[in-house]
């Protein structure tokens, strides 16, 4: 019975707070609290998101293609669990979504085993220290020790993740790790309506200028449950010692 009634205390705070901003301001916070870029990277890491296509795979996609196309001596590090010979795979297709926004190929290369922030900022600290980085047609990266690895890379990936990037990465060995979030951009048009003009059940009511209980309340849900399931994987990381 106490279980049930913290369950619902939770549950009507939610709601509460979906009829305000604040969720929003939260998740936003995650995602600008270790964003901007300071330097030219050596290496922008485009973080997987779901599959390809959805939603997340392409944003971040998109805001990778911008950063490589301003920093164009960069190379671009794929970070995604898969088979990179398989030509219909995400991972490749992550790969041709850059190159079809203007990305060379002989610029891209993949860390393909990592299955968490954690293995991918491990695995790719690895790699440009001291191993080889081969995209599908054997173009290698050389060897960084003349840098004393103080190279600097640029993590694109969504807002909500991208705190516990940068300090995953940091941790590995990354001093120098900026970040991009990829934020997605509102509709500018007014999405408003008139039942009464639409036609339909006049004893219905219309809540045609009512945009928070049509979008707003449903999004800020939505961004409640980024924020709860990345403050849990912040906490284990700490736990950790990950971060």
């Amino acid at each position: 019975m106490g279980l049930l009634t913290v369950l619902g205390a939770v549950a009507l705070l939610m709601i509460i707070l979906a009829l305000t901003s604040a969720p929003f301001w939260i998740w936003y916070n995650l995602g600008v609290k270790k964003a901007g870029v300071h330097r030219p990277p050596d290496f922008i890491i485009l973080m997987g998101g779901g599959g390809m296509p959805s939603e997340s795979g392409l944003i971040r996609c998109w805001y990778a293609a911008k950063a490589a196309n301003h920093f164009t001596r960069s190379k671009v590090i794929i970070a995604l669990p898969g088979n990179p010979a398989d030509s219909v795979g995400p991972v490749q297709l992550m790969k041709k979504e850059l190159v079809l926004r203007g990305v060379a190929p002989e610029r891209i290369f993949f860390e393909d085993s990592g299955t968490n922030t954690r293995a991918q900022a491990i695995n790719i600290w690895k790699r440009v220290k001291g191993y080889t980085l081969k995209s599908h047609r054997n173009y290698s990266i050389p060897p960084l020790s003349i840098l004393h690895f103080q190279f600097s890379i640029l993590i694109v990936t969504s807002p909500e993740h991208l705190y516990r990037a940068v300090l995953a990465f940091k941790k590995a060995g990354f001093l120098k790790t900026d970040g991009i979030p990829a934020f997605e951009e509102d509709i500018e048009g007014d999405l408003s309506f008139s039942a009464k003009k639409l036609g339909g059940r006049k004893f219905i009511p219309d809540i045609g200028e009512n945009i928070t209980l049509r979008y707003q309340f449903w999004t800020q849900l939505h961004y409640e449950t980024l924020v709860i399931r990345e403050w849990l994987a912040l906490g284990y990381y700490k736990l950790k010692g990950w971060i």
